[in-house]
């Protein structure tokens, strides 16, 4: 599978939101390394086995950077992992960089600090949805407007410092910048976003505050190394990942939660299970269709296969935390599995920073549901709940009743 006539053209069909394309398995056992074409018409190489796509996430011969950014594969016309990002003279220094400035705000200790007001939140969303569900005729209530998208938006916005009340502005930034355009559309978003982050940037420079922003800006000012326009690419990934995965992955684990009624039931008869739900959740979740992208910054041999320095390396995290090498009844949302390890958080040095954080919210979530509301279902079926076009995924309405 050398030629571009053999290549194989992403992403891959899907029968819903909760399964990924069956040819993910097939690919996984006959070419775990294989070679596709792109949503944006580029080559690239897709891994999709456990092994490989773990070993190659703690490999410091790929990274994020291309030598010539203009001759890079682009994955899509979505302006969220599209090619390459950062310096590739500087990377490696500009990552070590970035997590020692954010390591800190998004510790494990300090997320337990945080959890105090997070369960605050999610206390209050869940009256305001309990009132909403008896006032309404048919006791319908949309769990993503009212808890699964609030939520994450409120926590990055305290710890971040940014203005809650913008919510709807950056959510209509992040919906354009994460959609698939043509025409531009998605990098005018970026563009927007980006003068939306400098320009809160430069409102707290007079008066730098305890938040994350705040640090960034201190750090910048004092180190010629630390590009501007990188601190603001910074604080754009900041503000869309901090809220826009965990979005998706507590529309998810309700999804999974609600279609498999033996699950939710040992859930709200014993919410100490929750950490081990989350987990699971975290594995088999899927919003969305691609993977992270790499490039390879040398020439290198991968399961046989020859990757040249500069080719895209796009690793399915979705497919290796469903292979059937690495886990029993792999397809299976099984809490009480005996493998305790996914890939859903990432590997190596570019592990995800924020899993505390959204650990945190997770396990706050399905324990207060289970907790509160043990008698919740999908008012609607599965299937029939739409589904947003950004690469990321998730539902954008999530009606429940009780």
């Amino acid at each position: 599978m050398s030629t571009a006539a053999e290549r194989l053209q992403l992403p891959f069909e899907r029968p819903n939101i909760l399964d990924i394309a069956p040819l993910y398995e097939v690919l996984r056992r006959a070419a775990p390394v294989t070679p596709v074409t792109t949503p944006a018409g580029d080559p690239a190489w897709l891994v999709t086995r456990y092994d490989e796509v773990r070993a190659l996430l703690g490999d410091k011969r790929l990274g994020r950077s291309h030598p010539e950014p203009e001759r890079a594969s682009r994955i899509t016309t979505a302006a969220v992992q599209d090619g390459p990002t950062g310096s590739y003279e500087t990377e490696e220094a500009d990552h070590a960089r970035m997590r020692r400035l954010l390591t800190p705000a998004f510790s494990a200790k300090r997320m337990r600090m945080l959890s105090d007001h997070v369960q605050e939140l999610v206390d209050g969303y869940l009256d305001r949805l309990i009132a909403e569900h008896d006032a309404a005729p048919d006791g319908v209530v949309d769990l993503h407007a009212g808890l699964a998208f609030p939520l994450p938006v409120a926590v990055i916005c305290r710890l971040l410092g940014v203005p809650e009340s913008d919510r709807e502005l950056f959510h209509s930034l992040s919906e354009r910048m994460a959609s698939p355009s043509a025409d531009g559309e998605a990098h005018r978003a970026r563009e927007e976003f980006s003068r939306y982050m400098a320009g809160l940037a430069e409102a707290k420079r007079g008066a730098l505050g305890e938040d994350v922003i705040s640090d960034l800006v201190r750090a910048q000012s004092t180190d010629e190394t630390f590009d501007y326009a990188e601190m603001v690419r910074l604080c754009v990934g900041l503000l869309f990942a901090g809220h826009e995965t965990t979005v998706n992955r507590i529309g998810l684990g309700v999804l999974f939660l609600m279609t498999r009624p033996e699950q939710w039931a040992a859930l709200t008869a014993d919410t100490g299970r929750v950490d081990a739900t989350v987990e699971e959740i975290m594995r088999l979740g899927a919003p969305g269709d691609l993977g992270l992208l790499r490039y390879a910054h040398t020439d290198l041999d991968v399961g046989g296969v020859e990757i040249r320095a500069g080719d895209a390396v796009i690793l399915s995290v979705n497919a290796a935390n469903r292979d059937e090498s690495a886990y029993a009844d792999a397809e299976t949302f099984d809490p009480d599995r005996a493998e305790r390890t996914h890939l859903g958080f990432g590997h190596g040095a570019h592990f995800c920073i924020g899993a505390s954080l959204a650990r945190t919210e997770l396990r706050i979530v399905f324990a207060t549901l289970a907790r509160r509301l043990p008698g919740m279902r999908l008012a609607e079926d599965a299937d029939e709940l739409p589904v947003r076009p950004t690469i990321t995924g998730g539902v954008s309405e999530l009606p429940v009743t009780w």
